[in-house]
């Protein structure tokens, strides 16, 4: 019988009995055909591929990442997906859609047809992610109908705005539901409810929202399980606790790993999707079950049949690697066809100005002045109570602290406080909006960032100790139409341009890794402790994530849904 393609002994995954089993494989017509004993004596092939008992894996699968947060194009993206044995992905755009609204989505859609991971995209459902802020573009129930009606998509991407689903009955976010539920009954809705539990988190689920990527613990892990919801476990979650209770339970069928949001320095040093198997195996997880929850149970939550095991008709997307545990990529075949050799030459295709020229004069503002950095208020002279947004390290999540801060004329001494002045600014050309809040905790403890890579809205926020160096900064990536600039006593350290759209480049992944490592090498330099400052600060904006955000409105209590003002008054 004639087969494309036959692969002789090696170890096959098979996901549905979670073992491995020695012995052959056959595709034919980009599929598998076969998988068993049989060989040559069976079988006259094109290519024969000699396995020399090495492993041999369905393509790794990710539902729930932002290609944006890599701040490279989908092309740059895949050229990095493949090489890490990554062949199927769900990202959901919803950076670029709230730089550009629906035309951005549909850009991103187009740059992606051409690569060679295949991109399944999740429509974003919270753009903007909440009232309580100014974005450039936003996605209303109009586009979501031309997107699912018109383009390839598997999922309504997360629904962020977990307040008004359990507040406000008239909401947006609500209204997108009721229209997905009428319209859509089948569609698989994405969900973002960071610590919600008991009665709130039921009725999220019960609005639609059966699935929650956010940040895990053992209790919050365990009421979503109960209740129904699929769990999926970025490299945050994975924690001793959290990790022990997936190794320990039998939960398989009901957890897979994901990635959500990775920086282009760990993409090109520590991997992708294979990173966190190889981290759930070196924390004592059964490769067989890490396997499993990044190819089988992604795929089918995202009801792709067609992948995610090596069984008869099934795409013929697989891996071969020696050593599990290292989850270094040999071989990587696409529908049959080998897209990477760890033997040969690997290069990306070059992509310049590939997006409509408007997308590289996005940012609306003119240089910014230090006086642009002094915070007026209306407060006789004293020392007030103020909200302080304290950042932390292991986690994106912020506290609110209160501390006292002298005002003198109308102004708010923050220089002579212990905290930093933080700044967001509107950078559409829509309303001007400027919000100034206070900043302390694990952040920089001088000098100045400035970036307009901040969640969702992409406005430019600016973090520092003095105006002049706030000033530099902000100019800087002003004058580059985006990106990020970290500054010192008035010298730049570090300089990320993202010129498409004021988030993305268009320059090769290894130049931007090392480009993003120096940048985060700059901001803990200033002083600046996280595990991934670059999140860290980007999520500042972000008004879902607990638990007090800023955005060109001002100060966002998070868990209440509404502005709140720097002084604390009566």
């Amino acid at each position: 019988m004639h087969v494309d393609l036959l692969i002789e002994q090696v170890r096959m995954f098979n996901s549905y009995t979670k073992k491995f089993i020695k012995g052959n494989v056959a595709v034919l017509d980009g599929r598998i055909l076969y998988m068993g004993d049989r060989g040559q004596e069976t079988f006259e092939a094109a290519e024969i591929v000699k396995g020399e008992d090495r492993y041999l894996l369905p393509g790794l699968i990710d539902i729930h990442l932002h290609i944006e947060s890599t701040m490279v194009t989908p092309a740059t993206f895949s050229y990095g997906l493949i090489r890490n044995g990554v062949t199927t992905i769900v990202p959901e755009p919803h950076e670029i859609a709230n730089v550009f609204g629906l035309a951005g989505v549909k850009e991103m859609l187009r740059a992606s047809e051409e690569c060679v991971a295949d991109m399944f995209y999740a429509v974003p459902s919270s753009v903007p992610a909440t009232s309580l802020e100014t974005a450039g573009g936003s996605i209303e129930i109009a586009d979501l109908d031309e997107l699912l009606q018109t383009e390839r998509i598997a999922c309504l991407g997360e629904i962020m705005n977990y307040v008004d689903i359990i507040s406000s009955s008239d909401s947006k976010t609500n209204h997108i539901l009721e229209h997905i539920r009428s319209h859509y009954p089948d569609l698989i809705i994405e969900g973002h409810v960071p610590k919600l539990l008991d009665l709130d988190l039921h009725r999220v689920i019960y609005a639609g929202v059966d699935s929650d990527h956010t940040h895990q613990t053992i209790e919050g892990m365990e009421a979503r399980i109960n209740a129904g919801m699929f769990i999926e476990i970025q490299e945050k979650s994975m924690t001793d606790e959290v990790m022990n209770y997936l190794i320990e339970h039998d939960v398989s069928e009901h957890f897979c790993f994901v990635t959500d949001d990775v920086m282009a320095d760990s993409f090109q040093r520590r991997g992708h999707l294979n990173h966190l198997v190889r981290k759930a195996i070196g924390m004592g997880m059964d490769a067989e079950k890490a396997i499993y929850a990044s190819t089988f149970t992604p795929a089918r939550r995202m009801r792709m049949h067609d992948r995610g095991a090596i069984a008869p008709g099934k795409i013929a997307d697989f891996l071969l690697v020696s050593d599990l545990k290292s989850m270094i990529m040999d071989q990587v075949y696409k529908k049959g066809q080998k897209v990477y050799d760890i033997h040969e030459a690997y290069l990306p295709k070059p992509s310049k100005h590939s997006f409509p020229e408007h997308y590289y004069t996005s940012v609306k503002l003119p240089k910014l002045t230090e006086q642009d950095f002094a915070v007026t208020v209306q407060a006789a002279d004293s020392r007030y109570p103020c909200r302080v947004m304290m950042v932390q390290d292991g986690s994106t999540f912020t506290k609110e602290h209160h501390g006292e801060v002298e005002i003198r004329d109308n102004q708010l001494c923050w220089e002579e406080s212990p905290y930093g002045l933080i700044a967001t600014f509107e950078r559409y050309g829509k309303n001007g909006n400027r919000g100034y809040g206070l900043i302390g905790g694990d952040t920089i403890k001088r000098g100045a960032i400035a970036t307009t890579y901040s969640h969702d809205n992409h406005n430019l926020l600016v973090v520092g100790h003095n105006p002049r160096d706030m000033m530099l900064a902000a100019n800087e990536v002003i004058r580059n139409q985006g990106g990020f600039c970290v500054v010192d006593n008035g010298t730049v350290l570090a300089n990320l341009h993202l010129p498409v759209g004021g988030i993305l480049t268009e320059e090769p992944l290894e130049q931007t890794a090392a480009e993003v490592h120096q940048l985060t090498q700059a901001m803990e330099s200033l002083g600046y402790r996280h595990y991934n400052p670059i999140m860290s600060i980007s999520t500042h904006s972000l008004p879902v994530s607990p638990a007090l955000k800023i955005t060109d409105l001002g100060f966002i209590d998070v868990n209440e849904g509404k502005v709140v003002s720097l002084l604390i008054q009566g």
